[in-house]
């Protein structure tokens, strides 16, 4: 399976996938709703009922005005690839058949396709954009790298995002509905679960910005490195919790080195500590 990857968001998001070669019959068609089922690889899990109500609504009334985009399964089964509130609008609506492009494309290539029209749209949460990301990590065995390129957005990006599926449950949950941004999650990240729970539920009562709760985070940080710092003679508050940048860095060191990063930063300095199994490993993470 191919997996290279274009890249660059400037570009337009659809120019990153590319356009498959058109069957032998046209690749628009008008296909039975009863011949078409989900996408096995869609990342969107979440679908308002005011907004699809007010899709069906619309449909009822004008038809529906965009196809959507299928693979054919066998002789009349087809997967749809992008369109699923389209597809239940339309079943909600009475409709029989809906206008659909049909396109020759794998696994990989459907879910990347899925990723990227939701993105598009603006219809993915945050939790349902990672766990598309760590679908293409850990079925189609992609880096990171790569799958930054197939969506079209930056290695950083997708390491952020990758990093909300740390969270408890609890707190995704309060991100999928909108109680907490990904930005309050991503400063969350940096605490133990219990403070984690803490904090998000102070947010969430107390309405605090990321940039609040960040100041939260890093007075967590303080107290847990005074108390250190006091048992081993050192002076209270030399120290802070990690910054969701330096996480960043250090998750970036780990997957270049392929191995263990801890980045700890203190009041004046900060330590970087590299392990490593024996002296051979040592010199190919020199190299």
């Amino acid at each position: 399976m191919a997996k290279s990857r274009p890249g660059g968001l400037g570009r337009g998001l659809s120019s990153l996938i590319p356009e498959p070669e058109p069957t032998s019959t046209s690749p628009l068609r008008d296909i039975s709703l009863d011949n078409i089922v989900p996408n096995t690889y869609q990342p969107r899990r979440e679908f308002e009922e005011e907004a699809l109500d007010a899709l069906t609504a619309s449909i009822r009334a004008l038809g529906v005005l965009q196809p959507i985009l299928v693979r054919q399964l066998d002789d009349d089964r087809y997967e749809l690839i992008a369109g699923e509130r389209r597809w239940r609008a339309a079943r909600r609506a009475g409709l029989e058949q809906l206008p659909a492009i049909v396109r020759d494309v794998d696994d990989e290539t459907s879910l990347a396709q899925a990723v990227v029209e939701n993105v598009q749209r603006a219809e993915l949460n945050a939790i349902e954009e990672a766990a598309a990301f760590e679908q293409l990590i850990e079925e189609f065995s992609l880096t990171q790298e790569q799958v930054a390129a197939r969506v079209g957005r930056s290695r950083p990006a997708v390491a952020n995002a990758l990093r909300l599926l740390q969270l408890p449950m609890g707190i995704q949950r309060s991100i999928i509905e909108g109680r907490l941004s990904a930005g309050h999650g991503r400063a969350l990240v940096a605490l133990d679960p219990a403070m984690q729970e803490t904090l998000a539920d102070r947010t969430i009562d107390q309405g605090l910005s990321v940039r609040a709760l960040e100041a939260l985070v890093r007075e967590q940080g303080d107290e847990g490195t005074a108390s250190v710092d006091q048992s081993a003679g050192s002076r209270p508050g030399s120290g802070s919790t990690a910054e969701p940048a330096v996480l960043e860095v250090q998750e970036l060191l780990a997957e270049r080195f392929e191995t263990k990063v801890s980045v700890v930063m203190g009041a004046k300095r900060g330590k970087l500590t590299i392990d490593f199994a024996d002296l051979e490993d040592l010199d190919r993470i020199y190299s």
